[in-house]
């Protein structure tokens, strides 16, 4: 069964904005990421990718589109995938505080 995708909007005290990304992304659902990063056109966005389960190519995608202003956190699940994409070669990525 595939998790939801879900996003929820929050700030860093500093201001940073902070995208929470929940459950699978994938190509049904990466257009919707998508959208709510270039909402934040301009700005460095925290992605907190932490909770999400599964992310294919598609989604991948939208975080090389972005990269140049965005920093991830990631889940030990991820963190290969990551890695061997490339995007640690890019853009900022740490390993979520809860791996376990």
């Amino acid at each position: 069964m595939t998790a939801p995708l879900s996003l929820v909007t929050s700030e860093l005290p500093d201001g940073t904005p902070v995208l929470a990304v929940t459950g699978e992304v994938d190509m049904s659902n990466a257009a919707t990421l998508d959208d709510a990063l270039t909402r934040t056109s301009g700005l460095t966005v925290l992605v907190d990718l932490s909770a999400v389960e599964y992310l294919d190519s598609a989604g991948l995608t939208v975080l090389f589109s972005h990269a140049g202003r965005i920093r991830v956190v990631a889940n030990p699940l991820l963190e290969p995938v990551l890695e061997i994409s490339g995007l640690v070669d890019v853009t900022t990525v740490t390993r979520s505080e809860d791996d376990g």
